[in-house]
């Protein structure tokens, strides 16, 4: 029985055998890996050798570039039967070029990213229209991996990029007919994992979020939007996003007038599932009430704490803003309702946990540390987490809890 073989270009370069990521001696190889992308890409068209020569060595800096591409090709061939038998046979000699064969029970999400792109064209029912982007959301990890070596290379991962946000607009106006505000929210969350800096989706989520009465959220991305724009390009605001601004802003005033209105987001609050994200000042103001609580209930909670990275790590920033955002949706949808969460510093999120005594208030931090890297695979940054009692007796009994839990 042949091996199934997934072969991730989007984000990565990696390859799964029947499901399980393998070691990947290719990847070693950055011209290696160029050629096989670069031969994937053309979809099983021939791709002559001097196009081949003109890609991988375009100034000739090999003396026998011909011999060069050879060698190449029959070590790429012998690392990927390495592998699993017979994926090398994947590049095809032809007269004078090569091509990809891809075998039986492989897929590339690449190629399968460019026939989703092909078919939603000329998809018109809405269902299927809506299966296919939420595959499409699912495969794009991100950018196309390139390893620099190929001459010309960005043209086909700016013209994925390109596609798949023309493709995310025209998902956003679908469910927009659908009225289905918070899965807009959603698909421009993922999509600022790919392009941070795209206005138009910032904007969307915007308005999602004013259309569900979260305009409070709604300042905050714009406050996150904004700084993105000056920290990293210098530059003010866009006309369109300042347009937006404005217009929520008059929005927002004028619900303090509006009776209905507030009655109407208290309602929607009341209703919003998972754990509540605040700023710090607001965390703080919690806290105090909740002491006073432990104090007259005699009730207990612990302050959780959440580290992604380490000081002077060297973390790209957007890379960490991206990730403490996805934390934070993970602890919104999975801690409870009465559980408190803010954004404590950059790399640091604190959490107030109610009734949790110290063996469940960890198996809590572990369950969050298990869904983290679910989520983030690849982010390569240490978790850490530290959990601590809060009361008047809270270093006593935390200390009874921590030897219980040693025995």
């Amino acid at each position: 029985m042949s091996d199934i073989i997934r072969i991730q270009m989007m984000g990565s370069f990696l390859i799964y055998i029947n499901e399980q990521r393998v070691e990947n001696p290719v990847s070693k190889s950055r011209k290696g890996t160029a050629l096989v992308e670069f031969l994937v890409l053309h979809r099983g068209r021939p791709v002559p050798n001097q196009q081949l020569l003109q890609a991988l060595w375009p100034e000739h800096s090999v003396t026998n570039p011909e011999n060069a591409l050879k060698t190449l090709v029959s070590r790429m061939r012998t690392l990927l039967n390495q592998m699993s038998p017979g994926l090398g046979a994947c590049i095809v000699s032809d007269r004078g070029a090569y091509h990809w064969q891809s075998m039986p029970a492989m897929s590339i999400d690449a190629l399968e990213l460019m026939d989703i792109f092909d078919i939603l064209g000329t998809e018109r029912n809405a269902d299927r229209q809506r299966e296919m982007y939420e595959r499409m959301l699912e495969l794009y990890e991100g950018d196309l991996y390139q390893t620099g070596d190929l001459e010309g290379d960005t043209g086909f991962a700016q013209q994925m990029h390109t596609q798949y946000l023309s493709a995310v607009y025209s998902y956003i106006e679908l469910l927009r007919k659908a009225e289905d505000y918070n899965e807009i929210i959603a698909v421009c969350r993922t999509a600022l994992e790919v392009d941070s800096f795209d206005d138009r989706l910032h904007i969307e989520l915007m308005k999602a979020m004013v259309s569900l009465n979260r305009t409070s959220d709604a300042l905050v991305q714009y406050k996150h939007a904004t700084n993105l724009t000056y920290r990293y390009l210098g530059a003010p605001p866009s006309e369109e996003m300042m347009a937006f601004y404005q217009e929520m802003n008059k929005a927002r005033q004028s619900l303090k007038y509006n009776l209905e209105a507030i009655r109407r987001e208290l309602n929607n609050s009341e209703l919003e599932r998972g754990a509540f994200v605040c700023d710090y000042e607001m965390f703080k103001a919690i806290y105090n009430l909740e002491m006073r609580n432990l104090e007259r209930l005699g009730t207990t909670m612990f302050l959780g704490i959440i580290m992604i990275g380490e000081d002077e790590s060297g973390t790209d920033s957007i890379k960490q803003d991206n990730i403490m955002n996805g934390l934070i949706e993970i602890l919104r949808d999975n801690l409870r309702k009465g559980d408190i969460i803010t954004h404590f510093s950059p790399s640091v999120v604190a959490l107030l946990l109610p009734t949790v005594n110290y063996k469940t208030g960890t198996m809590v931090l572990e369950r969050i540390r298990t869904m983290f890297y679910k989520r983030f695979p690849n982010s390569n940054v240490p978790f850490h987490s530290r959990l601590g009692m809060l009361g008047k007796d809270a270093f006593k009994v935390e200390a009874d809890e921590s030897a219980q839990k040693e025995e």
